[in-house]
């Protein structure tokens, strides 16, 4: 095919432009390829974790699909950060930040060399959000290719084989250190929990987020379902790259998919299967940089309107491997088609979002996906509360538990490693309302995830018994109940700082209320820790740019 007017002439086109051909041609560009469009595809591989280690297999299909359709693959890696293996470190503060790093590096390569489309091939957590973003904030035809989910793990016991993901390895650490199992039987279910190339099994941020962006459109329906391994794979690796082609031949652009329709879609989508309440930063940000209009209080609107129709991990029983086997997102969709909650949107295919459903298929038997009429939980698995605790909210996650409301005394840490350590040592009780504070986008700075805390909240059986409230962050794989995303965070004097040990905690889910029984007005505020990067370090630059959870921790240019 060939493309009049192409972005890329900037670089190709005319005598002045020689060196840059001379350049291109070393690459293997021959005469008729500068009439092509020049595609970026930009790969989130690395051999750090399983999430994203096949992706430099999967860029070979996506790069043969933008050649089928005449086009031109300029190939282009960016980073990844592994929550599973910086979770409970100090490493775990480059998570969220390395969002903003790989949606600036994506922006800059493709924008850098004036490529005319672009696919973004994702794995591990925050290389999904980050895809879309850049995506919105460009503009340019291009969409996101999730390299899907690890097959779950296979535990032997006695009592038969248990299908296993990461999540039973950071609970087993909690049972470990209560005592309910031997440092032997931990080293069994680690060896056990990943058995190969994908990213984490459950419906935990990674899955939630690929879902997310199907529902968006973003992302070509049902293609992030297919696993990691799967023999199909990389065939439709190879339609993505053909996808891109189409989309720059119809002028279809991200932001004329991604809007306040879709994202209503995404978010519902997120609630009907007890997501990730990472989305919510996530879709909030992606909504920023499309410039659509989408605030943190859909998501309570929507919960409240959207059952649970999906027994996936964390709270439910099955993996993401075996949703796709009961017929995956395509299924869930065309449930909440039938029930009234999608509204039909674009889609990077040309495909309306209620045409790719129409083929849905479901197998014999299944029990992954319920309907609206006869669903998990009749309400879904977000919400959004306020109070003399939280003025400009915070996001509650339902999954897993039916407990609406709690009141408790509080018990207060300054950063995840001073509570995690108090559990280990046995010394929170059952009724505790545990606060982690300084932990916030800027306070982290980074906002940390809490799963090391919150799975050995689990793994000692207090699930049911203690509440954990937190201006930091939760993995995917987390439940019980469990607060996060205070706003304001401790670290710009929110109340969350003036809170002190004994504090009576009122938490209504019913009534969107999070409120400290007790006078605060005349406190000092806790002390939080100095930043201990140099000014010039990545930490340093975030901390100065980004913004509140509840505007989606996005990074903002300071105002002049």
């Amino acid at each position: 095919m060939t493309t009049r007017d192409k972005k890329s002439d900037a670089i190709t086109k005319g005598p002045a432009r020689a060196p840059a051909r001379a350049m291109l041609r070393a690459t293997g560009f021959t005469d008729g390829d500068f009439a092509k469009p020049m595609i970026g595809v930009v790969n989130t591989f690395s051999t750090v974790t399983p999430c994203n280690m096949h992706l430099k297999d999967l860029m070979v299909p996506v790069c043969d699909g933008v050649r089928d359709a005449g086009a031109m693959p300029i190939e282009f890696n960016t980073i990844v950060v592994s929550d599973g293996i910086t979770m409970g470190s100090e490493g775990m503060r480059a998570s969220l930040i390395s969002r903003e790093n790989i949606a600036d590096s994506i922006e800059l390569a493709v924008t850098g060399h004036s490529l005319d489309g672009v696919i973004v091939i994702v794995g591990c957590d925050k290389t999904i959000p980050a895809a879309a973003m850049a995506l919105a904030r460009m503009n340019v035809p291009g969409l996101v290719f999730y390299g899907g989910s690890i097959m779950p793990g296979t535990l032997h016991t006695p009592q038969g084989d248990k299908k296993i993901t990461i999540q039973d390895v950071f609970e087993a650490v909690g049972a470990c250190s209560a005592g309910q199992i031997s440092e032997d039987e931990l080293g069994t279910i680690e060896r056990a929990a990943c058995p190969g190339a994908g990213a984490c099994g459950g419906q935990y941020t990674a899955n939630t987020m690929a879902m997310a962006l199907q529902f968006m459109g973003i992302s070509p329906m049902g293609y992030g379902d297919v696993p990691a391994v799967h023999e199909d794979k990389p065939a439709v690796a190879r339609r993505c790259g053909q996808h891109v082609v189409d989309m720059i031949e119809n002028a279809v652009t991200p932001r004329s998919v991604i809007n306040t329709a879709s994202l209503t879609n995404a978010a519902t989508a997120v609630v009907a299967t007890a997501g990730s309440t990472n989305a919510v930063l996530h879709l909030v940000a992606i909504a920023r940089e499309a410039g659509a209009a989408f605030e943190v209080d859909r998501f309570d609107e929507i919960s409240r309107a959207t059952p649970v129709i999906t027994n996936l991990k964390p709270g439910g029983k099955y993996t993401a491997a075996e949703l796709f086997d009961a017929g995956g997102t395509p299924l869930i969709a065309s449930r909440l088609k039938d029930a009234g909650m999608l509204i039909d949107t674009p889609t990077v295919t040309g495909r309306s979002l209620f045409e790719e459903i129409r083929d849905a298929r479901e197998a014999d038997g299944q029990d992954a996906v319920l309907s609206a009429a006869s669903p998990v939980k009749a309400r879904g698995g977000f919400g959004i509360l306020y109070g003399s605790l939280a003025p400009e909210g915070c996001v509650a996650k339902l999954a897993g538990h039916d407990t609406m409301a709690f009141t408790g005394p509080a018990r207060v840490f300054e950063g995840e490693e001073a509570c995690f350590a108090a559990i280990e040592a046995g010394a929170i009780q059952k009724g505790d309302v545990v606060i982690i504070r300084g932990e916030g986008p800027k306070g982290g700075p980074g906002m940390r995830e809490m799963l090391a805390v919150t799975a050995a909240i689990m793994g000692q059986g207090l699930g049911d018994d203690v509440a954990l409230v937190t201006d930091g962050r939760f993995s995917g794989a987390t439940h019980g109940f469990m607060i996060g995303h205070v706003t304001p965070e401790a670290a710009v004097g929110g109340p969350i700082a003036f809170v002190q040990d004994g504090d009576e905690i009122h938490i209504d889910v019913e009534q969107q209320k999070i409120d400290v029984v007790a006078d605060i007005a005349g406190r000092t505020p806790c002390d939080i820790r100095p930043f201990a990067g140099s000014t010039t370090s990545v930490y340093a630059k975030y901390r100065a740019l980004v913004a509140s959870a509840s505007d989606g921790a996005v990074t903002r240019a300071a105002d002049k």
